[in-house]
């Protein structure tokens, strides 16, 4: 009578008891964890840009439909989208192209303009108000010597073991 309403036990290969319940939640975790992996995954191979693009889009769209059919000369949103219209042909769309780049440029910091300069270890430009008179120690100029004479012996040491193959 006692082993008819038991339940039954589920042990794994060293013996011990498994929990089934708990297994089960552990997978339904990693399969919900992978299809979120999954499903990032495909929004990224379909494209960020683009799914925003598509997004603007209908954003346009449902803007479109909520205005009346007809459109006047007055309308300002169908006066801005003509004017921001490029044509073939057009005579003035490099003056506009200009006049709209010069507008976005941001002011570009002013850079030094002389004869190359000395080389530092960073590869770091001078400033814009250098006189371009070096008033360094020497160290870089003999650490770049060493460096070269570092590696002209290694090259020869190189050329030198493999002289005779």
């Amino acid at each position: 009578e006692e082993s008819r309403n038991a339940q039954t036990v589920f042990r794994d290969k060293s013996g011990r008891r498994r929990n089934l319940a708990q297994e089960q939640q552990e997978q339904r975790l990693k399969a919900e964890a992978e299809a979120k992996r999954e499903e990032q995954y495909a929004k990224w191979g379909k494209g960020l840009a683009q799914e925003r693009q598509q997004q603007q889009n209908v954003e346009d769209a449902v803007k479109e439909m909520q205005k009346p059919l007809a459109r006047y000369i007055d309308d300002q949103d169908l006066d801005r989208m003509l004017r921001e219209q490029e044509r073939e042909g057009d005579p003035t769309a490099a003056l506009i192209k200009k006049r709209k780049a010069k507008e976005n440029k941001e002011k570009e910091k002013p850079r030094y303009k002389g004869p190359a300069p000395p080389l530092n270890r960073f590869n770091i430009w001078p400033g814009h108000r250098w006189d371009g008179v070096d008033r360094s120690n020497g160290f870089e100029q003999q650490r770049f010597a060493r460096i070269a004479n570092k590696k002209a012996v290694q090259e020869l040491a190189y050329k030198w073991s493999v002289e005779d193959m």
